[in-house]
């Protein structure tokens, strides 16, 4: 039943709620975006969805605009392609707020493996992944995020995606607000 039904109308009640009452900090960080740097206000990456298929994922733009032709694909910690705002906004994890947006649309739930960016050829790693919904923050972010190894990350979301239930979600969940407002961030 969980699974099923409740687990969706949580997601959505959840991300409507917080739609509403961080519409003020959604409008003024844009405002800031706009002021410091030219560019969209948010940035859409091409990522891999549930079973698979492809959706865009939603992030306030940290990076200046045309970043993707200035340089490598992943980013470091001094990458000069960041702006004075997007060093903030990745250690807030506060570019990930429109991400809102895909969990209201359903491309994503508030809990589940973070989406790897898309490929025409998954590994089978990724199609096992993408079971189910790919999420805005998960076991593997909650247990380490960038500080563990790719496989770790992988082996905790295979176990979120056999074990997830209520109880877990929500033990998730207060973990995440937990690193949020000790600064760490999930992403």
């Amino acid at each position: 039943m969980y699974r099923k039904y409740i687990k969706k109308l949580i997601d959505k009640l959840i991300a409507v709620l917080s739609l509403i009452v961080l519409s003020p900090l959604l409008i003024v960080i844009a405002i800031f975006i706009k002021i410091d740097s030219k560019g969209p206000i948010i940035f859409k990456h091409k990522r891999l969805g549930k079973n698979c298929c492809p959706i865009y994922v939603w992030k306030f733009r940290t990076m200046v605009e045309n970043a993707i032709n200035l340089g490598p694909e992943w980013t470091d910690k001094n990458d000069k392609r960041i702006t004075k705002l997007g060093k903030i906004l990745r250690n807030t994890s506060l570019d990930e707020l429109p991400q809102i947006i895909n969990v209201i649309k359903g491309d994503m739930s508030l809990i589940g493996p973070r989406p790897d960016s898309y490929t025409n050829i998954p590994t089978e790693i990724q199609v096992m992944r993408t079971k189910i919904l790919p999420g805005l923050t998960g076991l593997a972010q909650v247990n380490g995020r960038s500080s563990i190894t790719r496989e770790e990350k992988e082996k905790y979301d295979l176990e979120y995606i056999k074990k997830y239930n209520f109880m877990l979600d929500l033990n998730i969940m207060i973990k995440t607000l937990i690193l949020i407002i000790k600064k760490e961030g999930v992403n």
